[in-house]
């Protein structure tokens, strides 16, 4: 293949002796036109190539025909009003309606796709004061992580005053009906999509003020400098909690008493080698969700008054599990993980057992949260092979009934997901859930995607998704391992695939790719590897050090640059994962021995590989994917391609208009596809399910 040119203009740093080359740092720069000039040329490689797989129109048909459903959210209740969203099918967002009542008629609140003409401008939160009268919303333009808060009033969905700008990585938390908190750094000089950003505060805006009146509330001194900020209240308004946290692992927490005048903000905990939060209170009586000194997480009390932690007592002990609490209509709901999948245990507020609540099969349960008064309360149910469910249930007795199942055109009956374990480099065990259509022969010869993250407490849980529901029509198997550094067996398992462990999750990820083949699931020639952001990372890595382990890459939105991804944007809070290049000479050789960016060898046949990334991605900057993507095309030998698909005003993932997110999809899997030798696709579309 004939790829651009990208130039080559070495910038040399040196770390602890070791001098490093950067070649390509000028595509750093997200604000200049020979970058610009550079990811429109790549785009016109990868596309030309892309036309020409003779099945991607048919993938895209397919695709778009299954994706054509209505999709109708979880209701919750504000005010006068049900709440709930919709897409009927194909909207690039989807609409948030509204009704008086169960009986009531549905009608429009907010729709999203009317915020920008191409559908990229998407909802963040949404948020309703006390009475429901007043609501505060959230947007981001172009996949954006920085956002714009808009006011509205509810009954006339009229905006009530000038809207907030340049805030980021923040909620919206009402006091009363007078206003509310939100979080935000100041904007940084340079590019806003790239230029670092590290001291996050938490505001105050009363309704009816400027933004520029907003009253700091935690963040601006010295001693308060943390990159991540955010407050939060008790459902009475009684107290307002705030979080602040130098990493993605391990927060601070403070309380202040907002019923008494003049108090001030009072710790709970001062160190980050927890995370703690305050999941309800009932008058001065705190209940806290921990995992200090305690891995798989626990329930705990403590007086508002004397909070700290010497003065904690367990409510919920910790068990073998993962606990993820959540509570609603007076109860406690401990969801806790048995080898990533749920089991739900209903608790009243003195802390007795009311009852298991018997889910309608395996796989994952998300829900049972609301406002103390509700009667009612819901849940969602899903695993690989089965669609996403809305259940409604009672906590009074236990039973619920289906309020929603989902209306996609995908027989569950014809598919069949397992679970195994398998042994990691090191001997221990990893659990993988394997997904693909019943008649599936184990030859050795079926496409498959090995998916895996392994990260940031990161727990993947069973889960259906639409577009791997046309993988396995295919005949493709669709397999997820529960890789260390992740969070589904609590804080050791986490901790375990961090810093100078972090090659223990790339050990698992290859383990896993390597059982599929012994058990002649798929061979090399059919195996593809995917994984986004810090998945990015753990594909760059395998195919780097393990280059024949599979036939296909696909990395997306990735952490590549382990050296200076610490430098770019929130990045340096991700360091508790990771490390940092300056932390120390271990520190710096380990993340240098493992960098994909820094690994990319001369002489090397590398899978075909697609790295995707979004112009507009202010999380991990597209810099990674496009150094990544310079090393790989100068360096690659033999056939396989090596290609980058920038998507256009497009950011980190969330928020993408449906359109985009098919198109790529077809693209992703017409790529893998294509690669693996199929000339034409392996089933037919049209097939009868």
């Amino acid at each position: 293949m004939k790829y651009p040119n990208t130039t080559k203009k070495p910038i040399i740093e040196e770390y602890f002796g070791t001098k490093v080359t950067d070649n390509y740092r000028w595509l750093e720069d997200d604000t200049s036109t020979e970058t610009e000039a550079w990811v429109k040329a790549q785009n016109e490689v990868t596309f030309n190539y892309l036309d020409k797989i003779p099945y991607r129109e048919q993938l895209k048909e397919r695709l778009t025909k299954l994706w054509n459903y209505e999709k109708v959210g979880t209701p919750f209740k504000e005010g006068d009003y049900i709440y709930f969203s919709k897409n009927n099918g194909l909207q690039n967002q989807a609409v948030v309606y509204r009704k008086k009542g169960e009986s009531g008629n549905e009608e429009v609140f907010l729709d999203p796709n009317t915020f920008s003409k191409d559908g990229t401008t998407s909802l963040g939160a949404l948020s309703f004061s006390k009475d429901g009268k007043t609501a505060a919303y959230s947007i981001s333009e172009g996949g954006s992580d920085w956002r714009k808060i808009i006011i509205l009033d509810v009954e006339s969905k009229t905006i009530k005053e000038n809207t907030l700008v340049d805030v980021k990585f923040s909620g919206i938390s009402w006091y009363k009906n007078e206003g509310f908190y939100y979080s935000s750094y100041n904007k940084p000089k340079g590019s806003e999509l790239s230029a670092k950003t590290d001291q996050h505060k938490l505001y105050y805006h009363k309704l009816g003020t400027s933004q520029k009146e907003d009253k700091i509330i935690f963040g601006e001194k010295e001693d308060e400098k943390h990159r991540y900020v955010g407050g939060y209240l008790t459902e009475d308004n009684n107290y307002l909690i705030v979080s602040a946290a130098i990493s993605t692992s391990g927060n601070k927490l403070f309380i202040q008493n907002l019923f008494e005048e003049n108090s001030k903000l009072t710790p709970i905990i001062t160190t980050v080698d927890s995370d703690t939060q305050v999941l309800d209170n009932r008058g001065s009586k705190l209940y806290l969700q921990t995992n200090l000194n305690a891995p798989n997480k626990k329930i705990v009390t403590v007086d508002a008054k004397n909070p700290t932690k010497e003065n904690w007592v367990d409510f919920i002990p910790e068990t073998v599990n993962v606990l993820q609490p959540t509570t609603g209509a007076g109860y406690f709901f401990a969801n806790y993980m048995v080898n990533a999948v749920s089991k739900v245990l209903q608790y009243n507020f003195n802390g007795n057992l009311i009852r298991e609540v018997k889910l309608p099969g395996i796989g994952a349960a998300f829900g049972f949260g609301g406002k103390t008064a509700l009667k009612e309360l819901y849940f969602s149910f899903t695993n690989y092979n089965t669609p996403s469910a809305v259940y409604k249930f009672s906590p009074k007795d236990g039973n619920y009934i289906l309020h929603r199942k989902s209306a996609i055109d995908f027989n569950s009956e014809n598919y069949t997901s397992k679970q195994v374990f398998y042994a990691s480099k090191d001997g221990t065990k990893i659990p993988m859930i394997i997904t693909h259509k019943k008649s599936v022969k184990l030859n050795g010869k079926n496409p498959t995607i090995l998916y895996g993250y392994g990260g940031f407490n990161v727990s993947l849980t069973p889960a259906f998704s639409l577009s791997n529901a046309i993988w396995m029509e295919q005949g493709g198997v669709y397999a997820v391992p529960n890789l260390r550094g992740g969070g589904e067996f609590g804080k050791k398992w986490h901790d375990a695939g961090t810093q100078l462990k972090k090659q223990n999750v790339f050990d698992d990820f290859i383990a896993a790719a390597e059982y599929l083949i012994a058990e002649k699931y798929t061979s090399s020639e059919f195996l593809a590897i995917q994984g986004g952001s810090n998945g990015g990372l753990l594909v760059g890595a395998t195919l780097t050090q393990k280059p024949n382990l599979a036939k296909v890459a696909l990395p997306a939105v990735g952490v590549l640059d382990m050296l200076r991804y610490h430098t770019f944007t929130a990045g340096a809070g991700w360091a508790y994962d990771y490390g940092t290049a300056n932390d120390s000479k271990e520190m710096f050789d380990y993340l240098k021995g493992y960098s994909p960016v820094h690994n990319v060898k001369n002489g090397v046949n590398y899978p075909a590989t697609l790295i995707t990334t979004g112009d507009h991605d202010d999380r991990v900057v597209p810099a990674h994917s496009f150094k990544f993507a310079a090393e790989l095309q100068e360096k690659q030998t033999g056939e396989n391609p090596t290609l980058i698909r920038i998507e256009t005003n497009a950011g980190h993932g969330a928020g993408t208009p449906v359109a985009k997110t098919i198109a790529q999809y077809a693209d992703v899997f017409g790529f893998t596809l294509f690669n693996m030798g199929f000339k034409e696709l392996p089933n037919s579309p049209k097939e009868k399910k």
